[in-house]
């Protein structure tokens, strides 16, 4: 697509408050492909400004009148799929299959099950002598991350604009041309002017000052912790809502009882799945000690078929962090198996599908995120210690367990301090809520928990 060179505030595309440009780059071969507009504070207040005006009639707006606006929203991201998922490879690197499954795919059922959720949800209801409301929040600050960069649009956007919320949206500036195209289908859709808007820019400035601003209701952030940690002290000096989506460092743990080759096997795809830039990959496998040889022997099998199959990471500032954790895990002793820190190819922000044998819970590759298809494997003595393994880090976002059946799965699952599991390969669920423990964030996404980020209560007696 062509790149806009304004802002989407009120439902057009106005010329921008400054004249910096962010360029965006191809992460395969490292070019330039178009440059979007540096929103400032000024661009930001414009958006805000506009989404309060329009929030009195949007709110007013029946649920069916919403869940209508949603759906022609889905069925416009439905007819450009194959322009979301080109544009999607051009900026982020995915391989265009996975584009067209998950970048382009996962998105249009999220939408859909909002515009469901909007025409059913309980938005009235009688407790004994009252009337209970749900009303929506107000403006909602979204900030979004590169990485899934329409599914975390929509997932943010289409609960908001459910509950009756007016948005403005700031996204990554690796994946500004997603968040345009996605601006073109609102208005496509027919969503009412100033309900959503759109601000490109860099974080610390248009970021920074969608976060502080007084006409912002709620902010819904998805990012790492340590940013997260700012927004979150900068709304509650405020005494502002958030919800905050952060990092993870997810364990997949492998029962004796259950089937190896295909625990690996997919605990190996899992993370190699967007180059491993994924929250919720499951990076650490833990294995008991008695399958564990036979595990790492699966696990780097299964990597080298992925040695040209998975995009590059999405700018050079990433591959420096990802080969710098490689490199500390050889450092503390952590054994390779497959792949390594060095460049697989002359041209693009390529890491090589990676794989640790050796690594004990205090490592850093096991303690911290590393946003990259690294997997480390550990080696536990019994379910007590896999327990502790599995809770041992800041992080509990998702991850997954494995054995001969589900109750037995489901047992250990339930003991960890985690927001989402999957048991024996569950299948992803759009309605199923998405957020987790610890410093892995507040709030919930998706599924009737994620519209309820976007409503207060309001009770009246009689």
């Amino acid at each position: 697509m062509k790149a806009h060179d304004g802002m989407y505030i009120d439902g057009a595309w106005r010329p921008a408050a400054g004249r910096d440009a962010i360029a965006v780059v191809n992460p395969v071969d490292e070019q330039v492909i178009a440059r979007v507009p540096a929103g400032t504070a000024e661009d930001v207040d414009a958006a805000v400004r506009a989404a309060r005006a329009a929030l009195p009639g949007w709110a007013a707006t029946a649920p069916a009148g919403r869940a209508a606006r949603i759906a022609a929203l889905r069925d416009v991201l439905v007819a450009r799929k194959d322009e979301i998922a080109a544009t999607v490879t051009a900026e982020l690197g995915a391989p265009l299959p996975f584009s067209q499954l998950v970048h382009a795919g996962v998105p249009v059922l999220v939408a859909g099950s909002y515009a469901e959720l909007a025409a059913s949800y309980a938005f009235e209801e009688k407790v004994g002598n009252s009337t209970v409301y749900a009303e929506p929040v107000g403006v909602v600050g979204a900030i979004t991350p590169w990485n899934y960069p329409l599914h975390q649009i929509v997932a943010k956007v289409a609960p908001a604009l459910a509950a009756g919320c007016t948005v403005v949206l700031k996204p990554a500036e690796d994946t500004p041309l997603t968040a345009q195209l996605f601006a073109e289908a609102v208005d496509e859709a027919g969503v009412p002017a100033g309900v959503f808007n759109l601000v490109t820019g860099l974080g610390p400035v248009a970021g920074q000052a969608l976060a502080e601003h007084d006409g912002v209701d709620l902010v819904s952030f998805t990012g790492s912790t340590a940013v997260g940690r700012r927004i979150g002290a900068t709304a509650g000096a405020a005494v502002k809502r958030v919800a905050l989506e952060l990092g993870g460092k997810s364990a997949n743990v492998i029962l004796p009882s259950a089937d190896l080759a295909k625990a690996v096997g997919v605990g190996v795809a899992n993370v190699m799945g967007n180059s491993g830039q994924t929250c919720s990959a499951w990076t650490r496998m833990l294995v008991h000690t008695s399958q564990y040889d036979e595990a790492v022997a699966l696990a780097a099998e299964a990597a080298a078929k992925y040695g040209d199959r998975i995009g590059p990471l999405v700018n050079a500032k990433q591959r420096a962090r990802v080969r710098g954790y490689i490199e500390k895990g050889v450092a503390e002793g952590a054994r390779l198996v497959a792949g390594g820190a060095e460049a697989p190819r002359e041209q693009g922000y390529f890491v090589s599908p990676t794989v640790f044998a050796d690594v004990t819970p205090e490592m850093t590759i096991a303690q911290e995120e590393i946003f990259g298809p690294v997997v480390s494997l550990i080696r536990y003595e019994d379910e007590d210690d896999a327990l502790r393994i599995a809770n041992g880090t800041v992080y509990g976002l998702a991850g997954a367990v494995w054995a001969g059946d589900d109750a037995e799965a489901v047992a250990f699952a339930r003991r960890m301090d985690t927001g989402q599991v999957d048991i024996n390969g569950g299948r992803f669920n759009p309605l199923a809520p998405f957020g987790g423990y610890k410093q892995s964030g507040v709030g919930r996404e998706l599924g009737s928990h994620g519209l309820a980020e976007y409503l207060q209560t309001k009770s009246l007696q009689f």
